[in-house]
This record gives structure tokens, sequence and C-alpha cells, in this order.
């Protein structure tokens, strides 16, 4: 059986008000396996052994928390598994809640020997009497697996059951070197996520014990023109409204079902947003509402701006981004990339030689391509060092493209195809009178030479 190391949290809670004014009890039960693939390793290192040294830590950081209680279910501890024969009912609570039960939760883990195997569903089904009635309690269930349900049980229906009776589940799933075809098994229980390495796994251990702690939690909606949250993909940085100090990086990511990812923050913080977007667009005074889910709407809808040469190509070329008639600079783009932008007219200065200029419209979910042709290749043979520039007729105007520096007697540039004037005087001459001139022609992706 292909394993994977696996610990998903399942924060369910019965409809009870939430306008009581007693203090919320947090009430966690740990589902630890024990079935035998935990002799396997991970990272070098039996699984076993990292499990139960990494949840001792995690109770031990819990003991002295005010209005938490813990308690201790154990499968595949009990019952060997043979070739044809495995007990699908080795599933118990070992450590029920109660005072002051740290140490005996340490000692069992501590004892607990690996045996059976992986009756996920049916571990899950059974917590539902390990809690004992509360009117005030927000109950959560951490299970550690190495492995995908072994029992012909359904998680998956579990969950299903337990949402169908007014109980909702909360779920992470955390996995270790996971193949795809396996992740489905978790997608219909909750958002997955992929331990690397023992180091990887003690980090999203401690964050999933801290989201289960904190019934505060935030979905930022990055809204399109037509107010649906679609956009996503870019980092948005939370400040300290009063403070001014950077809180929090998220990058913005939608969850496997197509919605923005839940995100747990610290309540008592007003907040700034700034979503990273081109150009980049603040929230300000963001207040979040203890204990319950926040959205936060924030107006981003975007579509793409990309450079396109109609033939031939460069090895390098950039352009600049401006809001219409504004000066400041929203982005130097490659003319390989395609970038993504808010919708609006933007002015875009191409860095060809000579310059080109365009007025582009954004609009929502559409790339708005501009084409140039590609430029040609001059080479400058000149009768001696000098100074040389290249000029363009505007008007009847000539208008300066580019200036050489008296280095050689030959140089070479890019540019755009159409008629040129290139003017050189030798540094060695004495007198103006011996400035020449000649016109030439460029086109697209040719090369050619100016001899003088």
């Amino acid at each position: 059986m292909n394993r994977l190391f696996v610990l998903f949290i399942l924060c369910f809670f019965s409809s009870v008000s939430f306008a009581q004014k007693e203090t919320e009890t947090t009430r966690i039960l740990f589902i630890f396996d024990a079935s035998k693939s935990m002799f396997g390793h991970f990272g070098g290192k039996p699984k076993i052994d990292i499990a139960q040294r990494l949840l001792s830590e995690a109770v031990d950081s819990l003991r002295n928390m005010p209005n938490v209680g813990l308690a201790l279910r154990v499968y595949g501890n009990r019952s060997i598994i043979t070739p044809g024969n495995q007990d699908c009912e080795d599933t118990h609570l070992e450590v029920p809640f109660g005072p002051e039960n740290v140490p005996q939760i340490k000692t069992v883990l501590k004892s607990t020997y690996p045996k059976g195997t992986t009756p996920i569903a049916k571990s899950l089904e059974a917590t539902i009497n390990d809690f004992t009635p509360c009117s005030n309690c927000k109950n959560i269930v951490i299970l550690i697996t190495d492995g995908i349900e072994a029992c012909d049980g359904d998680p998956c229906a579990v969950s299903r059951a337990l949402r169908k009776n007014n109980i909702f589940l909360k779920p992470f799933v955390i996995g270790l070197g996971v193949l795809e075809e396996y992740k489905k098994n978790f997608y219909c229980i909750g958002n997955f996520y992929d331990a690397k390495d023992e180091k990887s796994f003690r980090t999203i251990l401690g964050l999933v014990i801290k989201e289960a702690l904190n019934s505060t939690s935030i979905q930022v909606d990055l809204l399109d023109v037509d107010g649906e949250p679609s956009e996503t993909n870019v980092n948005m940085t939370f400040y300290d409204a009063n403070t001014g100090g950077v809180k929090y990086n998220f990058y913005h990511t939608m969850n496997h079902i197509g919605l923005p990812d839940t995100l747990s923050i610290d309540p008592a913080v007003n907040y700034k947003i700034q979503v990273h977007t081109l150009p980049e667009v603040i929230k300000e005074d963001v207040k979040i509402v203890a204990g319950q889910h926040n959205h936060i709407p924030i107006e981003t809808p975007q579509g793409t701006i990309e450079l396109k040469l109609s033939e031939g190509k460069m090895r390098e070329l950039k352009f600049i981004v401006r809001e219409e008639d504004e000066c400041d600079v929203v982005n130097v783009q490659s003319y390989k990339d395609k970038v993504k932008y808010l919708v609006g007219t933007y002015d875009v200065e191409i860095l060809t030689l000579p310059r080109i200029n365009k007025v582009v419209d954004v609009e929502q979910g559409e790339n708005s391509l501009i084409k140039i042709p590609a430029p040609g290749l001059v080479t400058f043979k000149n009768p001696g060092i000098g100074f040389g520039s290249v000029y363009t007729n505007v008007d009847g105007e000539l208008q300066l493209v580019y200036s050489f520096t008296p280095e050689s007697t030959s140089q070479s540039i890019e540019l755009q195809p159409g008629e040129y004037t290139y003017v050189f005087r030798g540094k060695s001459a004495e007198r103006a009178f011996y400035t020449v001139e000649k016109d030439f022609v460029i086109k697209s992706s040719k090369s050619s030479i100016v001899q003088l």
C-alpha cells in the first residue's frame, strides 16, 4: 500500500449561539496513527518517533493555556495486522477530556507501539461521542496519520454525514510526498498541505494548532469588474494602521473549490491592506470582527499587456508603462512577458530606437497585445574615430535618435524600419566644415552598412 504522511485538523461545532457571554472553551482531540506503517521512515527517521516527539511537544505547549481541553484517541495500537487480517475496529479513546491530563497523554504517546491498520473514517465517526455535552465549546479534531483509509471506510461520507447533522468541519490536510492521485482523497474534507521534511511538518503542525485556537478568520475577495472574487495570485501586505509596521504578507490564492483562501490574523489590530497589483491598491482602516469569518472585498479588476514583434526577434526589449497622462512609472516590462495590470488606460513607451509611444486600454480578463516590427541592424563604417549621430525626419525637422561616443571607427545599433540621416565629423578635424552626412533606409530584420 502506498503511504503518505498526513495531518489534518477537523474543526467542528454544533449550532450554538455566538452571543453567549461565557468564555468559549476550545477542546482539542488528537487522533494518533499507530498503524504498522508508522515504522516507515520520514526523512531518514522513523515516522513513529517523529510523530510521538512533535505531538508531545505540541501538547506541552498547550498545558497551561486557559480555556483549552485536551484528549487523545489512538488507532492501530492494539491489534496486530497480518496478511488477510486487519482489525478495522481498532480505534480507542485512550485519554478522555479532563483536568491536567497532559502527563497522561504524553505517557500514552511514549508507550504506543505501531501494530495495526488505518481506520480513518471509523475514527472520525467515533469522535462525536468523545466530546461530552457543552453549551459553549469549540470542538477540534487533529488527526496525525501516515496513510490513506485502509478499511474501505469513506472519510468524505463521514464529513457529509456530520454536516447533515449540523456539525461543521474545518479541516487542514498535511502530507509528505503525496502522489497527485492521492490528493483527491482529502479534497472532500478540506485544505491540503504538503510537508517536505520534519522541519516543515513541525512548522505546519504549529500553525494548524494556532489556527485551531483562533476563532477569527478572514477572506480577502479580490473583485473583478462584475464584483466576483476571481482575481488572485498577488501579494498582499497587512500593516498595523496605528504603528505603520508590517504585520503579514500573504500571496493571495484560491482553494481547491475556487474560493479565496481563509487566513487567520490578529483581530485586535486595525489594518491597512496593500494589494501589490500594477498599479497597487490600498484599502485603509480595515476592522476585523473577532470570533467570526470576515470578508474583505477589494476591487482589483485586471487584464494583461503583452508586446510582440510582428516578425524576427530581439535579444532584449523593454517598455515603460504609466497610467494615462501620469508621470509615475507603473512598471518596466520585457517584451517576452505577459503582465497583469488594473483595468484602465495606460501610456506605453517602447524603448526602441527611435522610441515608440502607444496608448493601451486594459480590459477585464483580456490580453492587450501590442505588435511592432522587428528592428534592422545597421553598422556604421567611419573613416576614423569621431562624433556621430543618427536622426529621423519628423514633419520636416530632424529629431535625434542616437549619438555615438568617439571610441571606434565601426559601431552597430538596432533601429526600427524607416528612413534616417547619419551625421559625422572626425575627432581630429579642426573645422565644422568637415562634417559629412548620409541618408539610409532600415528594413525589418535586415542588416545594412553605412560607409562614409
